[in-house]
């Protein structure tokens, strides 16, 4: 089993010393989240409340993941990093290949990238990107950052999509082992996507039932597609579930990486930074030792 530690909503000032605190601490990988703005106004519903509505404040802050993931390169020399989730329509493919790639051959293959898909209308129309089509689009935009980054340095990739099309090109630095890329979502076509084209999935807050759903369809949907003997890893953030048989249990289920967030779990301020470094030593201790 390995450990992610995800920085969500975090003080810039907190990525770098956090990031050396979870190195020290022996946690495998560090989470960002991504979002690019706040509209005042959002025309649709959070899809994750039951309400609808968002459970921040619009100056919270959301470091940009290629910026801050490229910061915490620089401090640590092990732990790797990954994105839960960049919302990857709203970008263009080959500036984000550029960005992935030069990620990893700064870091030494210590990145992975996850992947969805926005649910904010304006982030679609304020960014000149179409929404009815992200689905399609997100899923050729996997393709080409495959191709980019598939481990063979710098080379001549061409792509010939239905939304996106180039003829050969070469992006350089290119990394020299295969860039991972996971996908989020519990939507049909989320998990479809992950068994079909991505390398592993990556939770956002579920419980355990919808974990071991999820787990269940994305191996009936990678035996349909052939890639049931691939490795497949699955990336989870579970909400009731803390203690030491639960998370057994679900590594049974066929998670490889659980995610914890043990500043909440110490009694003290979970946004002291202080407390926030000290839980991680308490949780790799008491919970990660005794894994």
């Amino acid at each position: 089993m390995r450990w992610t530690v995800p920085f969500p909503l975090f003080p810039a000032d907190h990525l770098l010393p956090m990031a050396s605190a979870a190195e020290a601490n022996g946690f495998d990988t560090i989470a960002l989240p991504d979002s690019v703005f706040y509209p005042e106004q959002v025309s649709a519903d959070y899809p994750y409340t039951p309400d609808g509505g968002r459970f921040w404040q619009p100056d919270t802050p959301f470091v940009d993941p290629f910026v801050g993931i490229s910061a915490m390169i620089g401090v640590t020399e092990r732990i790797h990093f990954t994105t839960n989730v960049v919302k990857l329509p709203i970008r263009d493919p080959l500036l984000v290949a550029k960005q992935l790639s030069s990620m990893a051959v700064l870091s030494g293959n210590r990145v992975s990238l996850g992947v969805g898909l926005s649910w904010i209308p304006e982030e679609f129309a304020w960014t000149h990107t179409e929404m009815r089509t992200r689905g399609k689009r997100a899923d050729e935009m996997i393709e080409i950052l495959k191709l980019v980054c598939a481990g063979n340095g710098p080379e001549w990739v061409e792509y010939h999509g239905r939304h996106y099309d180039f003829d050969k090109l070469m992006i350089s630095p290119a990394p020299d082992a295969p860039v991972p890329i996971v996908v989020g979502g519990l939507s049909e076509p989320g998990l479809r996507r992950a068994a079909r084209l991505a390398d592993g999935w990556i939770s956002v807050q579920n419980t355990e039932a919808e974990i071991t759903d999820a787990i269940d369809q994305l191996n009936r949907y990678r035996q349909e597609y052939g890639r049931d003997g691939v490795p497949f890893s699955i990336n989870v953030l579970c909400m009731d579930v803390f203690d030491l048989d639960g998370y057994r249990r679900l590594a049974d289920q066929g998670v490889t990486e659980l995610q914890c967030v043990p500043w909440y779990f110490t009694g003290k301020d979970p946004d002291d930074l202080t407390n926030r470094i000290d839980s991680l030593k308490w949780w790799a201790d008491e919970i990660i030792a005794e894994f």
